[in-house]
């Protein structure tokens, strides 16, 4: 038995919490440098705004519905975020952090009304953070994360489902007849894991809603589409196929790119901006002790502006698998330089680190050149032992003292914001990101 906790409108919720006025306001959260809306408010939905929806299209209803537009904290969700999962852990015995905003709960073994104790924890997350939640609860994941969609969208709108399903809903509870009528409801999009292409060739097959699906055989699954849709086809009907994550898998591949907050025609200002870049992806890099082989960059314009288009992206091979800053930025900024082409109006960049590998299985090599590349006397590498010890020292005093205390020169030193720099909101107040200096009072 399986639940999913997800945090209702979650970043729009966090602005809440310190902003009560924004409470039955449509409001969105913007993702960097305003571009597009990545985070609506019940009242905002209301309006017609879609997920994702660019800011410059949106931007009349601040006058004509009262449209009010934040740019996004992400320091701030992820310290409230933490919060609230340590609340929600206490619905069970097993938890997986599978988002920002959602948790999946292990709930088997568990004695008594399970619904009565998922309204409790979500009180109390309610209560003590101050982050509206549904919970969806069910016998496998897949279902699980069903039932958190029609709690939620039982609650929004009333009537599109049973109102005892409303902030939480027990698919376990429900007969089986009871169960299938809910789900012929559902559109079969609605399903995890069913995006939008596999929805499109499921309608065109003639299924349509979650109840189709769930008829489907498992074996027209797999040889339809894969083994990972074969397995949702047996969640939904009631077999677990996927069991929680206690520890997150590492990531295959890490980015960081931004768009900038206003063109940017100079070399000197795009290798800043990718310096920097490739800094903050070895900085994750090293938090999940892995080492990458390939670094991608890429530079493009803005397809929004009516300017000469241009884009391009590069891999530059690492002579060795490696963590270190200096030689993942080293490699960054010289594949910029290869695609860089000058008088363009550049609007993004960001760097890719590819075919990442666990720090455990690095290869080394004897190094048996000098310092012009000639063979001969040994010298300093990149990868000799003092520059972990390096690394370390570097990722201690940003986390310390705030990120960009200690950064490469090639990242520029400081002063007057440049051109890649994101633009400074003058509508969302400054906040400090520590929760204990947050000005609110809570009830």
């Amino acid at each position: 038995m399986f639940a999913l906790v997800d945090g209702n409108n979650f970043y729009v919720s966090c602005e809440r919490v310190f902003r009560h006025s924004l409470r039955n306001t449509p409001c969105v959260v913007l993702s960097n440098n305003d571009g597009c809306a990545i985070a609506r408010s019940n009242e905002a939905k209301d309006l017609g705004i879609k997920m994702g929806a660019p800011w410059f299209q949106i931007r009349h209803l601040q006058e004509s519905s009262g449209l009010v537009a934040l740019s996004a904290n992400f320091e701030l969700y992820g310290e409230i975020s933490d919060r609230m999962m340590s609340v929600v852990a206490a619905l069970g015995h097993r938890q997986e952090i599978y988002s920002i905003d959602e948790s999946f709960i292990d709930l088997s073994g568990m004695g008594g009304d399970l619904t009565k104790r998922a309204h409790s924890i979500r009180a109390r997350v309610n209560q003590w953070v101050g982050i509206p939640t549904c919970v969806g609860i069910a016998p496998t994941k897949t279902l699980a994360k069903l039932a958190n969609h029609i709690a939620k969208q039982a609650e929004r709108k009333p009537g599109s489902y049973p109102a005892e399903l409303s902030q939480v809903a027990d698919l376990s509870r429900l007969p089986t007849a009871e169960l299938d009528a809910l789900l012929a409801t559902t559109g079969v999009g609605e399903v995890w894991g069913v995006g939008r292409r596999i929805a499109e060739q499921l309608k065109a097959q003639g299924v349509t809603t979650v109840l189709d699906l769930k008829r489907m055989s498992p074996a027209a699954a797999r040889a339809g589409w894969s083994v990972i849709f074969e397995r949702t086809v047996r969640e939904l009907q009631g077999e677990s196929c996927v069991d929680l994550e206690d520890v997150a898998p590492a990531k295959q591949e890490i980015a960081c790119t931004r768009s900038f907050g206003s063109a940017v025609r100079d070399l000197d200002e795009l290798i800043e901006a990718v310096s920097e870049f490739g800094s903050r992806a070895a900085q994750k890099l090293r938090g999940q002790a892995g080492v990458t082989s390939q670094v991608l960059v890429f530079i493009r314009t803005s397809p929004f502006r009516q300017t000469p288009q241009y884009s391009r992206s590069l891999v530059v091979p690492l002579r060795r698998p490696t963590a270190d800053t200096a030689a993942i930025t080293s490699a960054a900024v010289m594949g910029l330089k290869a695609i860089f082409k000058p008088d363009f109006d550049y609007a993004k960049a960001g760097v890719m680190l590819l075919d990442i590998d666990s720090s455990q299985s690095e290869q080394f090599e004897l190094d048996l050149e000098t310092e012009d590349g000639e063979p001969g006397a040994l010298k300093p590498s990149m990868a000799s032992s003092s520059r972990p010890q390096l690394m370390a020292a570097l990722d201690s005093l940003n986390e310390r003292y705030g990120r960009g205390t200690l950064k490469l020169a090639s990242a520029g030193l400081g002063g007057a914001p440049r051109n890649w720099t994101m633009k400074q909101q003058l509508r969302t107040p400054a906040y400090t990101t520590r929760w204990e200096d947050m000005p609110v009072v809570r009830a």
